[in-house]
């Protein structure tokens, strides 16, 4: 026999992608029906868009001579057209609203849930692979359209299961962040470094966001990241703009302060007051700080955002994959992105949206010690006598058309396996018809879960379990009706 061990592939996933087992599914579904029911409420329709868009059509990453720029995973097609998967849903959405302009109706409210991709480091609760569920707003400029979004991601993240207090939705706006670069004279080559040393402020505190408007910074690695090369006097100006004595001040106070920080820029000023209209809105409707606040730092990474910007994060601390104590941080953003359609048509279209990251969500719950929802209770039905399978079978047909999750057992092991096979599937209930027990007309059902309990201290439990044996006969008519209430007792028990 030939030797092919060296053509085996090994048995592996790549990095930044993950498998996930029935829990996983079942909580993700849980927390995905919580949401959309949230956006059904406020009268978002459902939209769908390919997974796959043209590579120039993403917009944020284009392709060189041999391959697309690190960020996107991408192909050619036949045609030499290049491909990307999305890296977000709000993309696509653009490419969507410039393409069906004419039939659909404005202001266009959407939501969507899907998989995206992005070809980046991985971290914890960061994956390459990973769903986003977005909500958006195109074809209104109004603040109202901004404010209704923050309402309905308060919402939704309570509806998943945080209380006020576990979460804070930040909110600041790019024409602020524009308006104080305009008035503290940076030149606009400098936008990115300074933005990009805005959006470090969490990490690096202010000493280490003032070395990188300044000259650079030295990370404990030693590698050196060059600055803005502002002067000191632009420097504390935009540190003023960040500072935390602002972030904590009541919003009306934080308003004033930050108008006076852009005082001379007409960007600045407009960003200010579309940013007082939204939260006169909100405090109305009762979003107060407990759940929405200024925060002059948030900055967003993508590009596209115009005008205000949002970051949802958890306060609350949680455990990460090594056991230790951390701030998890960002969930979810958004903001509003009014030249996005624009790049299809030439025409400026106003859109403003919200996203959150259900993937690092999940694993933030999970890691709080959330519950983790379970797929229906399992009924498993042994095959005595695989000359009789068919009435198994019947049994199983039963159980199904009764609204019961069911099996009957396919393999070719004898009844000892079959019960091992069922405790692995963690089933709650094995049905036994053997060539006895179909001649008195019974059927045997053993309730695995509470056996399970048994084994581990029968003495003690003995007085708990004298009325509810763990294995009983009952009458073959009565095998659903018998089954429900065993399934019943367990979820008493599990309750």
């Amino acid at each position: 026999m030939p030797n092919d061990k060296a053509m085996r592939p090994k048995a592996r996933l790549p990095n930044g992608f993950r498998d996930r087992d029935a829990s996983d599914i079942a909580t993700e579904a849980r927390m995905l029906a919580a949401i959309r029911g949230v956006y059904d409420s406020y009268g978002f329709d459902a939209l769908e868009t390919p997974s796959f868009e043209y590579t120039d059509a993403l917009g944020k990453f284009l392709p060189d001579l041999d391959r697309p720029n690190a960020g996107v995973f991408s192909l050619q097609d036949e045609d030499g057209q290049w491909l990307s998967l999305r890296y977000d849903l709000t993309a696509p959405l653009a490419r969507y609203c410039a393409q069906n302009s004419q039939r659909i109706p404005t202001p266009f409210r959407r939501y969507q849930i899907g998989t995206v991709w992005r070809n980046e480091k991985p971290g914890p609760g960061r994956f390459r692979e990973f769903t986003q569920c977005d909500a958006d707003i195109v074809g209104s400029s109004s603040p109202s359209a901004d404010a209704e979004l923050l309402m309905m991601f308060a919402d939704a993240l309570e509806a998943v299961g945080l209380k006020r207090g576990d979460y804070v939705i930040k909110v600041n706006s790019r024409k602020l962040l524009d308006g104080v670069l305009e008035a503290a004279h940076v030149d606009n080559s400098k936008r990115g470094t300074v933005l990009r040393a805005i959006d470090k402020l969490d990490r690096l505190g202010a000493a280490g966001v003032r070395a990188l408007l300044g000259a650079g910074r030295k990370d404990e690695s030693g590698d050196f990241t060059k600055g803005a090369d502002l002067d000191d006097k632009a420097s504390a100006r935009i540190l003023q703009f960040i500072s935390s004595e602002i972030q904590a001040m009541e919003a009306d106070k934080a308003l004033f302060s930050l108008r006076d920080a852009v005082s001379g820029s007409g960007t600045g000023e407009q960003g200010a007051d579309e940013l007082g209209d939204i939260l006169r809105i909100l405090n109305y409707c009762g979003y107060g700080p407990d759940r929405v606040r200024v925060d002059s730092g948030i900055v967003r990474g993508l590009d596209y955002y115009t005008g205000p910007v949002f970051e949802a994060q958890l306060l609350a601390p949680v455990q990460n994959e090594a056991g230790e104590t951390v701030v998890f941080g960002s969930v979810g953003g958004g903001g509003r992105y009014d030249d996005l359609v624009a790049r299809f048509t030439g025409q400026t279209v106003p859109a403003s949206g919200i996203s959150i990251g259900v993937s690092r969500l999940l694993t933030a719950l999970k890691s709080r010690g959330a519950a983790i929802a379970q797929a229906n209770p399992l009924v498993v039905v042994l095959v005595m006598d695989k000359a009789e399978a068919a009435e198994s079978f019947q049994l199983v047909t039963e159980l199904r058309n009764a609204g019961v999750r069911a099996e009957a057992y396919v393999g070719d092991s004898g009844m000892k396996a079959q019960l091992r096979y069922a405790d692995k599937r963690n089933a709650v209930i094995a049905v036994i018809e053997g060539s006895d027990e179909r001649a008195k007309g019974e059927v045997t059902l053993k309730d695995l879960a509470l056996g399970a309990e048994m084994a581990k201290d029968i003495a003690s439990r003995a007085d708990w379990v004298s009325d509810r044996p763990a294995q009983s006969s009952v009458k073959r008519q009565d095998l659903v009706q018998s089954v429900r209430a065993m399934l019943a007792a367990n979820a008493r028990e599990q309750n």
